[in-house]
């Protein structure tokens, strides 16, 4: 899109998420102002963006300023004003206001956990997919309130998934280590893998891994890897006739009496029990990441 625009949804269907309006203006004039509680909008969550230029928002007594890289996150009704006030340049923006329970519960959870105003970077997965729903209206006209609701949730769940990477605090570098140690162990989980093996592979001290993995993942490495190992033994289980013995040990167990006491620990049942229970536990494949 070469030129701002904007597109608003008027439906009554309050049965699922649904886009209300999405723009991109460059606003010049000082008249533009917004009080949270004289909105007519009732219900619905706006996100506003700054792209360039500098705008404002005064919300839990304080007077923040707008600038390139920070957007607000705010519910109708709600006590704040965010505005204009005459620049060199226009205030440019992106925005989105979505009506509907669960994005009114997302709004909750990410406002705990970052404030109204967030920052991200222009080329973020957030801000690269609010570009390209607002394309996908405007270019390829997509309308339909079901295809618009199901762009607007996977939105909404990258907000989520950013907010809690910022909100571990998780550097670029870090993630780096953690998804080498991940896909690693998700594909040598059948080898006899020690902390020191995948320390060495991720090119660090395994202390530093385990407080890495710990920050990220809330787990530990070995707790992850014996994740991998009894969600192969369950595929096994159901789709091979290896003896219960031979899946322990294509699975990474060093004796069967430990693969019985880790697969019961996470399934509640023995390796056995769960080869037999085809029919109340009729799964072939159980995940636990």
């Amino acid at each position: 899109m070469t030129e701002p625009s904007a597109y608003a949804f008027h439906n009554d269907d309050n049965s699922i998420l649904m886009l209300s309006s999405i723009g991109w203006q460059r606003i010049r004039n000082a008249e533009y102002s917004f009080d949270g509680n004289e909105r007519p909008d009732s219900g619905h969550v706006i996100f506003q963006y700054t792209l360039s230029g500098q705008g404002w928002i005064e919300v839990d007594q304080q007077l923040i300023p707008l600038a390139k890289g920070s957007g607000f996150l705010v519910k109708v009704p709600g006590n704040y004003r965010y505005f204009y006030t005459p620049d060199s340049q226009p205030w440019e923006i992106l925005w989105l206001n979505i009506r509907g329970a669960e994005a009114a519960r997302i709004w909750d959870m990410v406002i705990a956990q970052e404030g109204h105003v967030i920052r991200r970077e222009a080329g973020s997965p957030l801000i690269t997919a609010l570009w390209e729903l607002l394309r996908a209206i405007g270019e390829d006209k997509v309308t339909d309130k079901y295809l618009l609701s199901a762009q607007v949730y996977s939105w909404l769940l990258t907000l989520v998934r950013t907010s809690g990477e910022i909100s571990k605090d998780i550097s670029a570098a870090t993630s780096s280590i953690i998804l080498k140690a991940k896909k690693y162990m998700r594909a040598h989980y059948a080898e006899p893998l020690t902390l020191d093996l995948l320390a060495e592979h991720c090119g660090v001290n395994k202390h530093h891994l385990c407080r890495l993995f710990q920050k990220s993942e809330q787990t530990s490495p070995l707790a992850y890897l014996r994740e991998r190992r009894v969600e192969a033994a369950v595929s096994l289980l159901r789709t091979t006739d290896h003896s219960i013995q031979e899946i322990g040990r294509e699975c990474g167990f060093d004796s069967p009496s430990y693969f019985g006491k880790v697969f019961r620990d996470y399934m509640s049942m023995t390796p056995k029990d769960y080869r037999l229970k085809k029919l109340e536990f009729p799964y072939d494949a159980i995940y636990y990441e």
